[in-house]
């Protein structure tokens, strides 16, 4: 038996249509190796969009994407992530299930998680992922007696970072214990941190995190130039994990220390360093202070024009400073995490405890869908606080 493990697709991420389009590629190449592969079925461990609701462009192209998999008889098995959960219970995953191309295996009954059977045998079940890990509130609930007892070949999907699993970079990160999953089961597919990670765990069975199907900002470029995904080869009680890599376009990555120096200065380093951009994605970080001038006498326009052969170049002046303005620390972590870390950090002064403030976020962040009114959309609103707190 052989299936796919993918996560963290973050599709329709990227502002830039250029980047958007590659990661959509990604998926694109992904599908078509499972095909290749005769993978029996295909996990998707949550965040296959980056918001619960994408525009119409990105599900359409998604779903003519899925429906090869249709095509050849595979399913796709999927939970919905941190980034595709809404608080409101309504996703395009719900849309995509409708048509038959995917089915979300965190289905509850009587309040007990139950198993979606493949016709491999195969039992599947997860849990969702919710912002700032919010979701080990419902592990704590979770009935898992009947999980452990089921029989047979079982996998697990979940969407959140554990602490047994975390590598060093990781460390300051709030995580979760590998003791809120139920036990015993033979794969876990597991999504939400974007490193990747595959290793048997006495008690539990072998757990993985594919990584990203694609970078989803500058310093994942940076980092780890592509994304990548998991094929799973099962033999008995043999389970042997593949990563497979996803090379779309070339991505390389180049750092200015512009201390002491003039933008003139920059200007010419950067063409004297960037010269192998042909069909590339091109990454420069400059940082330091400059001896005088300012950051917009740095001509990028010109300095871009020269590069017109490149795939797409993407720059970060996060800690390119001045002599006139003092130096300020920048903050590097994600919009969530900074958005949790301030909310848990004040919430104690607050009506509501931070668990009941982000459900509050999560409603209001909905985007208003093409072809709503403002009124229908600003009523739907409305509707979904009143089932937070009633009004």
């Amino acid at each position: 038996m052989k299936f796919a493990h993918l996560s963290d697709c973050h599709i329709g991420g990227w502002r830039e249509d250029t980047l958007r389009d590659v990661n959509l590629k990604s998926f694109e190449k992904a599908i078509d190796i499972c095909i290749e592969e005769y993978v029996g079925f295909v996990i998707i461990a949550g965040d296959l969009f980056d918001t619960a609701l994408p525009s119409i462009e990105i599900l359409k192209q998604t779903a003519k994407i899925l429906s090869k998999l249709k095509e050849y008889d595979i399913p796709v098995y999927l939970i919905p992530g941190s980034h595709d959960f809404s608080a409101s219970g309504k996703t395009m995953l719900d849309v995509l299930e409708n048509s038959g191309l995917v089915i979300n295996v965190m289905k509850f009954l009587d309040g007990k998680l139950q198993f979606t059977t493949d016709r491999t045998g195969v039992k599947l079940t997860g849990m969702y992922g919710k912002k700032g890990g919010l979701e080990t509130s419902d592990y704590a609930v979770l009935e898992k007696e009947h999980l452990e007892k089921e029989e047979g070949f079982k996998i697990f999907l979940f969407h959140t970072l554990l602490n047994e699993l975390k590598p060093n970079e990781f460390e300051m990160i709030e995580a979760s214990p590998i003791s809120i999953l139920p036990r015993g089961f033979n794969y876990y597919a597991g999504g939400h941190p974007h490193f990747v990670y595959s290793k048997y765990h006495e008690g539990y069975g072998v757990l993985s995190y594919p990584g990203p199907l694609y970078p989803n900002n500058f310093q994942e470029l940076e980092k780890l130039k592509h994304g990548g995904f998991f094929i799973i080869n099962v033999n008995g009680n043999s389970v042997e994990t593949k990563h497979i890599p996803l090379k779309i376009v070339d991505i390389l990555s180049y750092f200015i220390n512009a201390e002491d120096k003039d933008p003139k200065d920059i200007e010419e380093e950067i063409i004297n360093k960037v010269q192998d951009y042909k069909n590339k994605i091109i990454t420069l970080r400059i940082e330091g202070c400059l001896k005088s001038g300012k950051l917009s006498d740095i001509n990028f326009k010109k300095l871009f024009d020269n590069f017109s052969e490149a795939y797409f170049i993407l720059k970060n002046t996060n800690k390119l400073t001045t002599k006139e303005f003092k130096e300020l620390d920048v903050d590097l972590r994600g919009v969530e995490d900074i958005e949790f870390s301030l909310i848990k950090e004040n919430s104690k002064e607050a009506f509501f405890d931070e668990s009941k403030i982000l459900e509050f976020i999560n409603v209001l962040d909905k985007e208003k869908l093409e072809g709503e009114k403002s009124a229908d959309f600003e009523n739907r609103v409305i509707r979904d606080i009143d089932k937070l707190i009633g009004l």
